[in-house]
């Protein structure tokens, strides 16, 4: 009888308290405000209110992502300006954020110059599979590679191996920025050696494969690491300009044009100025 009494509001609210859907409950009243004035049918009110719930579903899973996964910030597609780099696909992306080539344990490698956009991609891809439920870890080369050594010296390198297999999907960053110890190279090839047709990895590089001998030292190594990387590999090269670049040129255009002096007719008077490259 208790429950009889009750309005739809209040039984709804129980109902998706016991069904534990928090989201559901606090989008409730404005989904009934907007039934009740007409602006939604029945149909589009359960979709809103499924919505969100799954909306905070993916909030949770990304904030409890970023606190296992050391990624550094958020970063997701529809944030990346494709206007700015016509040499990539949209429709290529958009096919990578679907996640398929992480249930077919395939990689995907960004390489590009500094500053194209690489690691931006890289951090969006983790998101999307933190937010479906996968787990991730992020970490750049020389981090990698530090965790790994430290490891292997207090005699826990299989324990810290087990750990970055693990992942559904391991974003390696910066690949090529700062030099590595044989060492270092070669507990980096055992990790992609466990990783191999298990799980996924996205890595970012600013040097081509021909370098890569260079980077890690050894290019028998290096080319045993990338036939391992590529067998089962998306290949993405970013041919276009720097963000940071444009960024820096866009605040330099805002304060030359803030101080050019007026003429005695009251226009601007145009200055000389040498712009200095900034390089990153």
């Amino acid at each position: 009888m208790k429950s009889a009494s009750l309005s739809r509001r209040d039984r709804l609210r129980h109902m998706l308290a016991d069904l534990r859907m928090p989201g559901g409950l606090e989008a409730l009243d404005a989904i009934l405000q907007g039934v009740d004035g007409g602006t939604l049918t029945a149909p589009e009110a359960i979709e809103q209110l499924l919505a969100a719930q799954i909306q905070l579903r993916n909030n949770r899973r990304l904030q409890a992502a970023m606190r296992s996964s050391r990624l550094p910030v958020v970063k997701q597609l529809h944030e990346f300006d494709f206007t700015f780099q016509p040499s990539l696909r949209r429709e290529q992306m958009e096919s990578l954020h679907e996640l398929g080539f992480v249930e077919r344990h395939e990689n995907v490698i960004f390489l590009g110059p500094p500053g194209v956009g690489k690691t931006h991609l890289a951090i969006s891809l983790a998101i999307a599979a933190a937010q479906s439920g996968r787990r991730v870890y992020y970490g750049t080369l020389a981090d990698l590679i530090t965790s790994l050594e430290e490891a292997q010296a207090a005699g826990r390198l299989q324990a810290r191996l087990k750990v970055l297999t693990h992942p559904a999907l391991l974003v390696v960053d910066e690949i090529g920025y700062l030099p590595i110890t044989r060492t270092g190279a070669m507990l980096f090839f055992q990790l992609m050696t466990r990783r191999y047709e298990h799980a996924s990895t996205v890595l970012t590089s600013n040097k081509g494969f021909e370098e890569w001998g260079d980077v890690f030292g050894d290019d028998v190594m290096a080319a045993a690491l990338i036939d391992r990387l590529v067998h089962h590999c998306h290949l993405v090269t970013i041919r276009g300009n720097s963000y940071r670049m444009r960024q820096h040129s866009e605040l330099w255009q805002t304060l030359h044009t803030a101080h050019e002096p007026e003429s005695a007719g009251g226009r601007r008077r145009r200055t000389p100025v040498r712009q200095e490259a900034t390089t990153t």
